[in-house]
């Protein structure tokens, strides 16, 4: 019998988890995907939203201005990248700088510092790059980026250390109600829990549903991306949005924590939960809104594209918190843009609201802090001596594209809640996300895989499941 059953291992069920382990409470993360960070929470946009757009009152606009303030001190804990860096949103039309003022006083309803309209010659010395066409725009200062993987992992290992426990390769079939609280069906034998914190994102619907009367429908959003080499990194500064329509916040382009450049997302509702391939139409549409906030995006340095899928319930905000016909069951459903931003006060807002139902009380000897894998190409030179000296791996670069070493890569499986494929270790160290896409060093980290795990290379996958990447030994087959 657990006290909580945490569906989804994205960054909302790890921002959960990691805040019901300051309590003395027996907790399970379940997750059907090989990894935390697995679903939407591994392909968006990776921004802080400094919460202006959300409509006042809402979950939403709660959520993000809350879990905006938190994310620096988080960051800090936790120890993932994160940058204020502010971000524009763009008006191209005289008749249109009404919303812009609209989208001021929403921001200063929602409680958002430092909102201000610029306009002339000061867009152009903010950013050089910006159309000739741009009338205005809204700069908030609290706008911000970090890695969303980082994000995700930071908080899965932290409340790993503090006793929550994860269950991959694993998916959730029934849930039905008990005496007790519920009993959850899955693939790999069924859970008896008093409370469960709904957090499978398109899938979250579904969950809902299966417990109480009053019917959620998610459909899912999908958005593409293009990610640009680092050598267009400096192409902005701040976060680039345009006016928001009915889909969203509209194409962005953005500098990322790590020093690339990124554009998107499109939006396309669609009927396929798992739909997250990318489109000839979908990266056009992308490229041309792109260009109408900066004509010269260099689009031609794009190294990969993308897609995620945003899920949309239809009554537009996040619903959270227990459900009125199913005691004991907690939504963290919809859980759209601002969604990344909102996570750590979505987290911390459920886990109170568990930990008061079951009157749980506090840990004294919960552990806050985690410490990131060492990150030899950010490193000072004698850092970098020293941490060789103490280990050699961290001198033999596997990843020439974003110089990443062997200590790093071993580092990430021996970790709690360690890689186990190649994604995994792309998402802890970066090995396989610069220029070459992993062409150079994917088979060197297989074998690092093969090493530490003590797997045949038959078994080693880019992504869990059935993603394996060799299918026979060439002599054995055809000798």
């Amino acid at each position: 019998m657990y006290d909580a059953v945490i569906i989804g291992a994205g960054v909302v069920g790890c921002a959960v988890a990691r805040e019901l382990s300051r309590y003395r409470l027996k907790t399970v993360v379940l997750e059907k995907g090989e990894d935390v960070c697995c679903g939407t929470s591994k392909a968006n946009s990776a921004i802080v939203h400094a919460g202006f757009d959300a409509e006042p009152g809402t979950w939403k606009a709660k959520m993000n201005v809350i879990g905006s303030k938190k994310m620096e001190k988080l960051s800090k804990e936790l120890d993932f990248p994160y940058k204020r860096n502010g971000s524009l949103v763009l008006c191209f039309d005289e008749k249109d700088l009404h919303k812009l003022d609209d989208l001021k006083q929403k921001g200063i309803e929602n409680g958002v510092e430092g909102l201000e309209i610029i306009t002339g010659e000061k867009i152009w010395e903010m950013e050089p790059n910006l159309s000739k066409n741009v009338k205005a725009m809204l700069y908030a200062p609290t706008g911000a980026i970090i890695c969303p993987f980082k994000l995700t992992i930071a908080l899965a290992e932290n409340a790993n250390v503090n006793g929550v426990e994860f269950a991959f390769d694993i998916e959730v079939k029934d849930i039905q109600k008990t005496e007790n609280g519920y009993e959850i069906e899955t693939t790999k034998g069924c859970y008896e829990t008093k409370c469960i914190v709904n957090a499978a994102g398109v899938y979250a619907d579904v969950f809902h549903n299966m417990v109480s009367e009053e019917k959620l429908s998610i459909t899912p959003r999908r958005g593409e991306y293009c990610l640009m080499d680092k050598k267009a990194g400096s192409f902005v500064s701040h976060t680039i949005f345009q006016l928001p329509i009915a889909m969203g916040k509209g194409v962005l382009i953005t500098p990322t924590v790590h020093g690339n450049l990124l554009a998107g997302p499109t939006a396309e509702n669609i009927e396929d939960k798992e739909g997250i391939n990318t489109t000839g139409e979908g990266i056009a549409k992308l490229s041309q809104m792109a260009k109408l906030s900066a004509e010269n995006i260099p689009l031609n340095m794009v190294i990969t594209s993308f897609a995620g899928l945003r899920a949309a319930e239809k009554g537009g905000d996040f619903v959270l918190g227990e459900v009125f016909d199913a005691p004991g069951f907690f939504d963290a459903a919809g859980i759209q843009s601002p969604g990344l931003s909102s996570a750590p006060a979505i987290g911390e807002y459920l886990a109170d609201s568990i930990a008061e139902k079951l009157k749980a009380e506090k840990k004294e000897d919960f552990n806050p802090r985690r410490k990131d894998i060492p990150c030899v190409a950010e490193m000072p030179k004698e850092e970098l001596k020293a941490l060789i000296a103490e280990n050699p791996l961290y001198g033999n670069v596997i990843c020439r594209c974003e110089t990443v070493t062997e200590g790093e890569i071993v580092n990430a499986i021996r970790r709690p809640l360690g890689a186990k494929s190649l994604d995994g270790v792309k998402r802890r160290t970066r090995a396989g996300m610069g220029r070459c896409q992993s062409g150079f060093c994917a088979p060197k980290v297989m074998e690092i895989l093969e090493r530490e795990l003590q797997k045949s290379p038959l078994e080693i996958t880019k992504a869990g499941g059935v993603s394996t990447l060799l299918v026979g030994k060439i002599k054995e087959e055809f000798v």
